[in-house]
């Protein structure tokens, strides 16, 4: 079983992040999924986070206890958020937006998501990036299953983009792999 905790700011596509992986997991990998959300009252701007666990075997308990994996897309959500992190968790970074403190068990796995957007002509698809890293470095959920639920989960007409974003942060993350 998989706790998953994405975060980062109302407005960065967190929860739509939750959404896609439990979908692709559920949907496509032939697993069980649940996702909670949460954010602040302002939205944009403020902390937000969707926690899915994910398992071959149905679930029990649909909310996280202590993640296995925490993506932070922003400092504020990595700060509010960390401490609950596995001792031997790890931890998926935005690395122009996060500067982690290390902890002797956890791995770490950094990418420019933003960044790598901005290049791609919008900074809107760093969610996008971030889950092709994330798909390439936890293993929690295939490839083939995320190139299959990305469609429908996204708006038709920014398709092409978000798909070039998932594909970018894929590659990294195999970089990234290769390089360890």
């Amino acid at each position: 079983m998989h706790e998953i905790r994405f975060s980062g700011l109302g407005g960065q596509g967190i929860i739509r992040s939750g959404f896609i992986v439990g979908r692709a997991c559920s949907i496509y990998d032939n697993k069980y999924a649940t996702m909670t959300q949460s954010f602040g009252p302002e939205a944009r701007g403020s902390a937000c986070s969707s926690q899915l666990v994910v398992s071959e075997e149905k679930i029990l308990y649909p909310y996280i206890t202590q993640p296995h994996i925490l993506v932070s897309m922003s400092r504020e959500a990595y700060e509010k958020y960390e401490p609950e992190l596995q001792e031997d968790g790890t931890l998926v970074i935005d690395e122009d937006l996060v500067s982690p403190v290390l902890r002797a068990q956890i791995r770490i796995f950094k990418i420019p998501a933003t960044r790598f957007a901005e290049e791609l002509g919008n900074r809107i698809i760093a969610n996008l990036v971030m889950l092709g890293f994330f798909t390439a470095v936890t293993n929690v959920v295939s490839y083939e299953a995320m190139k299959k639920a990305i469609p429908g989960s996204v708006p038709d007409r920014a398709l092409a983009l978000n798909m070039k974003g998932f594909e970018r942060g894929y590659a990294y993350g195999r970089e990234q792999l290769k390089q360890q």
